[in-house]
């Protein structure tokens, strides 16, 4: 007997991984968001923030920076959820059409994705650089993995790769276009 697994199939399961991942960013976006404006209000928190990430240093150093590093790690995750709620997007309404995959939607689709990953990369970039320039200013900080900046490399070179699939798919939609016409 041979279990054959349909795209179709392949697609629902990554339905469900994509809405426990988004879950799971929209929860850590929510406690970076939710921990910087209980530091307004009470500073003793800063030494428990979201997965007991400890910035009571650079607080005490400047309340500015504390709240920039926050809004940086905020947006980052935030673009991480917004990623997977694309991701959500098009799968639920099953906007793939496997018997024509070179379609203007999977198109604008992928040029989101290029678009917000390109954004995540840039921030967490920035966000490593500024985090350095923290410690060089004798300012301790916890390590880029633990305030959930690192791998900026990666993301910028997924929104590289990203965009020349998009540029594949411009030419296979013309290409594709032109076959129609032709017949």
């Amino acid at each position: 007997m041979e279990i054959k697994i349909t795209s179709r199939q392949t697609l629902n399961v990554l339905l469900i991984l994509s809405w426990i991942i988004f879950a799971g960013l929209c929860i850590e976006a929510g406690g970076f968001i939710a921990n910087a404006i209980f530091a307004i209000a009470n500073p003793a928190v800063v030494t428990r923030l979201w997965q007991q990430i400890d910035l009571s240093a650079l607080f005490a150093y400047d309340h500015g920076h504390f709240f920039a590093v926050t809004l940086i790690m905020s947006i980052v995750a935030v673009m991480k959820a917004w990623l997977f709620f694309l991701i959500i997007r098009i799968l639920h309404k099953k906007d793939l059409d496997m018997s024509q995959p070179f379609n203007k939607k999977v198109r604008i689709f992928i040029f989101q994705l290029s678009y917000v990953t390109l954004v995540i990369g840039l921030f967490s970039w920035y966000g490593v650089k500024y985090t350095r320039w923290m410690v060089e200013q004798g300012v301790s900080m916890p390590d880029t993995l633990y305030l959930r900046l690192g791998g900026a490399d990666v993301w910028l070179f997924m929104a590289v790769v990203l965009f020349i699939i998009v540029q594949i798919f411009k030419r296979g939609i013309e290409i594709q276009s032109e076959n129609e016409l032709t017949i």
